[in-house]
């Protein structure tokens, strides 16, 4: 008998007649099902958090197609291929993409247990306009020829959808490369499917090692948050697997104080240490998800600093082909002499410290 994540994924809601076994599917709903040539689906599990009848809710937004995604004006003509740096002189893998002198992404599977509407691998992984190849051995082989190279982001799709026999030889021959500090597993399974989180995928990827494995998830909001996911993560952190949170500031989903603040404190609960919110990246057909770059910033400033733990705040970034650009603004240096500065706190009081020369 499977694993019950196997029978999740082999029961994915990806059919509007599957779908209408969880929520009132609305008329924009159906007609964008049945009109838009795109990718979707998700996990039955996941499927249960969405409301019922509000075509609003966080989690509905995040799995159902929408008309908008139609809609283009500030999205970039092939921005996977901009954003991986795939038009330049080095000579890399499909599955190898890079920004960094020390580090680099390595696609090993194209399959998700939710198709994100707000992906920003979407030509690649839900509309599937972009064709790669992604051999796995000849990662690996790239990455064992190039000593510069010293952490990997291995990505996909959802890595952990891989078997454990699959994932544990990955992970062994990645530690057998003499360079190689620390493997980083990019996943929302712990959010989105935490049946995957077995004894199984324990042995394979878990236990003391010298070469580390983090996993990062994506969780955007707290109704996103059960006690399976809890239990989930304490499972991973009880084989030595530290979990962080990449959230993707979303409108209309996580882009208000009470929100985005109860977001930030219910990771910290659930032992998800928040990592960073993304801005909503510049890729085709997800206008309709961006706010004002500004936004992240103010949130922080509003809903977190101050107001819960310094645990609780992420940095806030935008992705691009040369690197992630830290998009935080200072606050709270409002002034400055030869003698002082002048701080500000979240409650708009001021004090001063001495300005130290060099």
């Amino acid at each position: 008998m499977p694993e019950e994540w196997v029978r999740q994924m082999q029961n994915q809601v990806n059919s509007l007649e599957k779908l209408e076994k969880y929520i009132n599917v609305t008329e924009d709903e159906r007609h964008a099902i049945e009109t838009l040539q795109t990718k979707w689906g998700v996990s039955p599990y996941f499927a249960s958090l969405m409301d019922n009848d509000n075509p609003n809710c966080p989690i509905r937004k995040q799995v159902i197609p929408s008309m908008q995604e139609q809609v283009n004006e500030f999205g970039m003509d092939n921005y996977l291929v901009w954003k991986e740096n795939r038009a330049t002189d080095e000579v890399r893998p499909d599955s190898i993409a890079r920004q960094y002198h020390d580090r680099i992404a390595f696609t090993v599977i194209e399959t998700c247990a939710i198709y994100c509407r707000h992906c920003f691998r979407k030509e690649l992984v839900v509309d599937q306009d972009l064709q790669l190849r992604m051999d796995v051995d000849e990662g690996l082989a790239w990455i064992a020829e190039h000593p510069e190279i010293r952490d990997v982001l291995i990505t996909g799709g959802d890595p952990l959808l891989l078997s454990d026999d699959k994932l544990g030889h990955l992970i062994g021959r990645l530690r057998e490369i003499p360079h190689i500090e620390m493997i980083r597993i990019g996943s929302r399974l712990p959010i989105v499917l935490p049946h995957r989180i077995t004894e199984g995928l324990k042995k394979a990827i878990g236990g003391f090692h010298k070469v580390p494995v983090w996993i990062n998830t994506q969780c955007n909001h707290p109704k996103e948050i059960t006690d399976q996911t809890e239990k989930a993560v304490y499972e991973l952190m009880s084989c030595g697997i530290n979990v962080g949170n990449q959230a993707v500031l979303l409108k209309g989903i996580n882009d208000d104080v009470e929100t985005f603040r109860e977001l930030h404190q219910k990771l910290l609960r659930i032992r998800i240490r928040p990592y960073y919110v993304f801005y909503c990246e510049p890729a085709p057909g997800i206008d309709h998800f961006r706010t004002p770059v500004e936004k992240g910033a103010e949130l922080i400033r509003d809903a977190l600093r101050g107001h819960t733990t310094g645990l609780a705040q992420p940095m806030y970034v935008l992705a691009t082909n040369i690197g992630k650009i830290p998009l935080m603004p200072d606050y709270y240096i409002v002034d400055k002499n030869e003698k002082e500065y002048a701080l500000r706190n979240h409650q708009g009081k001021t004090t001063t410290i001495p300005n130290i020369p060099e």
